[in-house]
């Protein structure tokens, strides 16, 4: 990855990842729209990692790189416990709020928001790796 850094688990940690998001938006022309797409992506999937992922190292890592019209985004978390996000099933968003059940939005809103989402998962590390391809704007 282009940009790579380590951040705290900890939701505090935001300020700092939109601070590095930032820089590199700036340093590679990402258009307002794509950088706002990024930034709540990476928002949902860390916050997600801090608060759901069972173990876990002192910090989770981000990447991000820029290659051709595509975004790359790859987030590691070490010493955690599996978890299949696809396992969750998907919200109901057609059905009234009453009939909702909490959790799986913040995921369906990334899958909606980008081109592609993956999940790994190295049971020896014990390392879920979550990466996102996003396409450029014209």
């Amino acid at each position: 990855m282009t940009g790579t850094r380590s951040f705290r688990r900890d939701i505090e940690s935001l300020d700092e990842i939109f601070g590095f998001l930032g820089d590199f938006v700036d340093d590679h022309a990402i258009d307002d729209r794509t950088a706002f797409t990024i930034k709540l992506v990476v928002e949902e999937l860390f916050t997600n990692m801090v608060r759901h992922n069972t173990g876990g190292a002192d910090a989770i890592e981000l990447g991000i790189e820029r290659v051709g019209d595509r975004l790359h985004l790859e987030l590691v978390d070490v010493g955690v416990e599996r978890f299949d996000p696809d396992s969750i099933p998907l919200p109901r968003v057609d059905a009234d709020i009453d009939e909702r059940r909490a959790g799986g939005l913040g995921l369906y809103l990334v899958q909606t928001m980008v081109d592609d989402v993956t999940y790994e998962y190295e049971p020896e590390a014990r390392q879920m790796r979550v990466s996102v391809t996003k396409r450029l704007e014209s």
